[in-house]
């Protein structure tokens, strides 16, 4: 168990091979669990591969000086993970506004816009912790500053969603336009990546760019200092840090591609930790302890000291990609990142008034409230150009905006289903006291907040390499329907007589050691209270 995000409805990884690189919905983080009892980190950022095959376990790196490795025993999972994150570093505190409702969407493309669905969440009653401006809210890439045009006064908008107490998010990506106005400075300092040879460019979408150097810390500080200057001191909040692999060409030619402290095929998985570290040490220095949270497309060993919240990057919007992201969220708890969410209803190919598409976004909001973070994000169908003034580059060239997805708040899918988010949005209300909890326990103690079954029963043989289901913390189990059309499902209950599972839908009660059928009809989610603590969900579900 561990190793971070693979898209695969895979538990048990014994007998798979995984590649060593972080990709767009990858992410590698070289930390295995076995249930022989012994954690082993695999402590070098190379790409490479990790097979564990039935007689062995190899691990390859493309390109190293050395060979690190650490291993630790313990009796339980909980003692590794507790050991692992001595070692490694421990989460921070989640603050408060991290254990309610997150509300996105591909895009709020103006001050306006966003705040006007920020007073409708507040007209509505439904409650919301936070909101996020997705990307393009700059002129060109690399700018790391809002577009006057679309984005006239940002401290005033900040300064009203905190009277309605909201938090502001605000999307961040490390690339660097070859015509923003900092990239000349930037690349006259080295603090871009470059090329081994060809045109010295990082990606090539939406035009021409290069990669900010996270590994050389003088190209970090002077990325802070924009983003102080032009987020944080506007009333910004919170970073999203996407692209944070990153994402070579589209194509990762790892080989291609160098940086400060060496090539890419050699170093680059320790990227997204060093990206992380830029945001956190520069909040740090403004005061903020036990307010940091970097929402992440990927990370590595150790990320978790720098309040790293990775997504699952951009996942399809299918019953079979809701199903592979229970077995993310634990894989990723399992490497030592306890925080850990998804695109609620998935990112890429949702139309809200398709009834197929609506019903995967109620299941998907069930199984977002119980997780780390509960997030709603997409790009909607269909698709609409955002109108306004051309942007030009510094040599005059036209540059055409990037467009913005449907509606994507609770109400844009119909009463029904606007009926059954408020009911989930409540049951992540109810939870804030068992929530937090969980993630005092991954602050202190390294345990992570979504759990395989073989977390808390690990001589339950059975409960080993169950894929569909798992635990929020240690008493409520959680049994998603991933598939459409479905109004019910076969639940294992792990443990044994000592046990007793409570069906918070009905109120029947279970030994554990067994499995039965439920009723699931599309406002149920099927929820298990471990010997009574129900933590006041009892007639809720």
């Amino acid at each position: 168990y561990g190793m971070g995000e693979y898209q695969q409805p895979v538990m048990d990884l014994k007998g798979t091979t995984l590649e060593l690189a972080h990709r767009n919905s990858q992410v590698s983080v070289p930390f295995v669990v076995s249930s022989k009892g012994y954690g082993f980190l695999w402590h070098n950022p190379a790409v490479g591969r990790a097979t564990f095959a039935k007689t062995g376990t190899q691990w390859q790196a493309a390109a190293c000086d050395q060979i690190d490795y650490w291993v630790t025993a313990g009796d339980s999972p909980a003692q590794i993970e507790r050991q692992y994150a001595d070692a490694t570093g421990h989460a921070p505190v989640m603050p408060e506004w991290g254990l309610g409702f997150w509300q996105c969407k591909l895009r709020y493309w103006n001050q306006e816009q966003l705040l006007e669905t920020a007073r409708e969440f507040k007209r509505r009653g439904i409650p919301i912790d936070l909101i996020v401006i997705d990307f393009f809210h700059w002129p060109l890439m690399g700018d790391f500053r809002f577009d006057e045009e679309f984005w006239p006064d940002p401290k005033a908008m900040a300064d009203e969603l905190h009277e309605m107490g909201i938090k502001l998010m605000v999307s961040v990506w490390p690339q660097i336009d070859l015509e923003s106005e900092n990239y000349d400075e930037m690349r006259a300092h080295n603090y871009l990546a470059h090329t081994t040879g060809g045109k010295d460019v990082g990606m090539w979408w939406p035009r021409d760019n290069q990669f900010l150097d996270a590994t050389n810390p003088e190209a970090r500080a002077f990325v802070w200092g924009l983003a102080k200057r032009n987020y944080t001191d506007m009333g910004v909040d919170a970073f999203w840090l996407d692209e944070a692999e990153p994402e070579w060409g589209g194509d990762y030619d790892y080989d291609h591609y160098l940086f400060h402290i060496g090539p890419v095929n050699k170093v680059g998985n320790v990227y997204p930790q060093l990206y992380n570290k830029t945001f956190y040490d520069g909040q740090l220095e403004i005061g903020r302890e036990n307010e940091i949270v970097n929402l992440t497309r990927a990370a590595w060993a150790g990320s978790q000291r720098y309040g790293s919240l990775v997504w699952s990057g951009d996942v399809h919007s299918t019953f079979d990609d809701l199903k592979a992201q229970i077995t993310c969220q634990v894989h990723m708890g399992m490497a030592g990142i306890p925080w850990f969410t998804t695109d609620m209803g998935g990112f890429a190919g949702g139309d809200p008034n398709d009834p197929d598409f609506r019903e995967l976004y109620v299941r998907w909001c069930q199984f977002s409230c119980f997780s780390p973070v509960m997030r709603n994000h997409g790009d909607r169908s269909p698709a609409t150009k955002v109108p306004g003034k051309p942007t030009f580059d510094r040599k005059g060239n036209p540059i055409d905006h990037i467009h913005t997805g449907a509606d994507n708040e609770p109400w844009s899918y119909g009463e029904d289903v606007e009926r059954i988010v408020r009911k989930y949005i409540a049951v992540r209300e109810t939870l804030r006291p068992y929530t937090r909890d969980l993630f005092a326990q991954a602050h202190a103690d390294g345990q992570p907040v979504a759990r395989g079954l073989f977390y808390e029963f690990p001589d339950d043989e059975a409960a080993a390499d169950v894929a569909d289901e798992y635990l929020f913390g240690p008493d409520l189990l959680v049994a998603p329907v991933t598939e459409l059309g479905a109004r019910s499902r076969e639940v294992y209950l792990p443990g044994d007589e000592s046990t007793t599972w409570t069906n918070l839908h009905d109120g029947a009660e279970y030994a554990g050691g067994r499995t039965v059928t439920v009723d699931a009809p599309l406002d149920v989610l099927p929820l298990f209270a471990r010997n009574g603590a129900d933590h006041g969900l009892n007639g809720m579900i």
